[in-house]
């Protein structure tokens, strides 16, 4: 069974360069461009990892964060925070709604599948 990734994230950029490098890991992608978008595939396609930026637009990463941390069914979601927020306060906020990694943007893509698979095996 392939895991499941999603990823909210509004840059189309970002997008196609995430949705190509974890296709070719062998993961099972969707893409949602806003946060309301986010909480609902995250509740149909029922993903493994969410690659979450802070600045989406409807609803904020950080709320949706707090959402789904808030949520039963999605206590198992791996959240990995993805953004060029990168302020001290910022890393300690998304921690602390739940995030499971804080990653900043730019990144090493080795960097980021290294995280992505850890996070995956620890599941």
């Amino acid at each position: 069974m392939s895991h499941r990734i999603l990823i909210a994230d509004d840059e189309p950029n970002i997008v196609l360069s995430l949705e190509f490098l974890l296709r070719n890991h062998g993961y099972e992608v969707a893409v949602a461009r806003d946060g309301s978008a986010a909480l609902e595939l995250a509740a149909a396609f029922r993903p493994h990892l969410l690659l979450l930026d802070i600045m989406i637009p409807v609803v904020n990463g950080f709320d949706v964060c707090s959402e789904l941390r808030a949520d039963p069914l999605q206590r198992n979601l791996k959240i990995l925070m993805l953004t060029a927020r990168g302020r001290d306060s910022e890393i300690k906020r998304g921690l602390s709604l739940g995030a499971d990694a804080y990653v900043t943007k730019p990144f090493a893509t080795r960097d980021l599948i290294t995280k992505v698979g850890e996070l995956l095996t620890a599941t």
